[in-house]
C-alpha cells in the first residue's frame, strides 16, 4: 500500500500564492506517476497537473498552466504544488494522487489506486 498526505493547504488572497506538499510513504517503490487533481463543490475531480518521480515529463491543466509548477523531492518522497497568481476560482480541495505505471501522466482520476484525503484551498478576492 502507498500512504499519501498532503499539506499547505489554507486561505489566501487573490493573486498570492501557496505550496503544497504531497508525502509518499508505504511501497512507493511501484509508484512512478505523481498527480494533483482538485475539487470544487458541486464539481467534478479535475486534473491540475502530474509528473513522474524521474521528472522526465511533466503535464498540466490549461487553467493553471503559468501559475503551478509541480516538482519533487525525491529524498524526500515528497511532491510539491507551487501555486501562484492564485484565483478565486482556484478553491477547492487539492488531492494528490499516485499511479503505478511509468507514462504518460493520466488526467482522469479513475486511473490513479493511491490518493490522499486532500487539503483545502480557498481564494478569496
Amino acid at each position: 500500500q502507498v500512504q499519501l498526505v498532503e499539506s499547505g493547504g489554507g486561505l489566501v488572497q487573490a493573486g498570492g500564492s501557496l505550496r503544497l506538499s504531497c508525502a509518499a510513504s508505504g511501497r512507493i517503490f511501484g509508484t512512478f506517476v505523481m498527480a494533483w487533481f482538485r475539487q470544487a463543490p458541486g464539481k467534478e475531480r479535475e486534473f491540475v497537473a502530474g509528473r513522474q518521480w524521474s521528472g522526465s515529463s511533466t503535464l498540466y491543466a490549461d487553467s493553471v498552466k503559468g501559475r503551478f509548477t509541480v516538482s519533487s523531492d525525491n529524498t524526500k518522497n515528497t511532491v510539491y504544488l507551487q501555486m501562484n497568481s492564485l484565483k478565486p476560482e482556484d478553491t477547492a480541495v487539492y488531492y494528490c494522487a499516485a499511479g503505478s505505471w511509468y507514462t504518460p501522466v493520466l488526467r482522469t482520476p479513475e486511473e490513479y489506486p493511491y490518493w490522499g484525503q486532500g487539503t483545502q484551498v480557498t481564494v478569496f478576492s
